[in-house]
């Protein structure tokens, strides 16, 4: 028996928190294309002429004309080495730097693991280097001790999640503002036929896409693993179809999923314990063009 869909996530059944009911049919996915709204930078106007002497030796304060959307941070004044993925000291400094940019780490204890590895990664995809391995070479150690702008989603206005396609990664806009990047990995755009997890003898065919356009939250699983039709998928949040952000254990440079968005594991259980993404939250996925 074959089940024939155009499009397919990581899982096509739909469940929502505790409950175990029999999931509806997935819906197609949202063609909507409308974009969060943006906002231009302010124009900088010439100061004006005055022939009146300062009252004052003080020094004036300089105003940033950056937009609010974007966020300046002190270059490093003692750059980072290439560690690669060694722990230690400067493994502490890495983190600490990725987390002053927004690249979310578990936490700033100079060991070079999982969450590490995928910051850095996420930050060698936005700078667009050619081989994104996760770890600390002389380009991205240099990138990290000169970086004097948090990133920026294409979003500025609005609390949304972004996800950029092209990228690779994705955005936390909270306010206007970028505060944080995970690394991810998105729908392959490949044919798949594959054995239906849940439903011995049934084939599942689809597309891995993940779809473009402006979508939301509409549906989550609070507790741990899940085996979805097309594989193991942990604490999903829907938000089209059967397409979710979900922990997993692959979260490799390139699209590798059925059309799911792959986070770490922690970093789907930081998604859950910080309450960033709840039900209604706007979901922005775009090919990054």
């Amino acid at each position: 028996m074959f089940g024939l869909v155009a499009l397919v996530g990581c899982s096509t059944a739909l469940t929502s928190g505790n409950g175990s009911e029999a999931a509806p049919a997935t819906t197609a996915a949202s063609t909507t294309t409308t974009t969060p709204p943006t906002t231009l930078a302010p124009t900088t106007t010439a100061a004006p002429t005055t022939t009146v002497a300062p009252t004052t030796t003080e020094s004036t304060t300089t105003t940033s004309t950056l937009p609010a959307s974007i966020v300046e941070v002190p270059v490093l004044e003692s750059p980072l080495a290439a560690i690669g993925s060694s722990s230690g000291d400067e493994a502490a400094r890495v983190q600490n730097r990725l987390i002053e940019l927004g690249f979310w780490v578990q936490s700033a204890d100079g060991d070079y693991g999982l969450t590490t590895r995928q910051a850095v990664m996420a930050f060698q995809k936005y700078m667009g280097f050619n081989e994104p391995d996760g770890k600390v070479d002389e380009q991205t150690a240099t990138a990290l001790s000169n970086m004097d702008l948090r990133p920026v989603a294409r979003a500025n206005s609005g609390t949304l999640v972004e996800i950029d396609k092209d990228k690779q990664v994705l955005f936390f806009v909270i306010d206007g503002k970028t505060e944080w990047v995970l690394n991810v990995s998105t729908g392959n755009g490949e044919s798949y036929e594959e054995n239906d997890q849940n439903t011995p003898g049934e084939i599942i065919r689809g597309v891995s896409l993940t779809p473009s356009g402006l979508h939301a939250v509409n549906r989550e699983r609070p507790e741990g693993w899940w085996e979805g039709d097309l594989g193991e998928i942990y604490r999903p949040k829907y938000f089209v179809g059967g397409v979710a952000v979900h922990g997993s254990n692959s979260i490799p440079n390139y699209p590798a999923s059925h059309g799911c968005v792959r986070v770490s594991v922690p970093a789907m259980d930081w998604v859950w314990d910080s309450g960033i993404m709840p039900l209604d939250t706007p979901v922005w996925v775009h090919d990054g063009a």
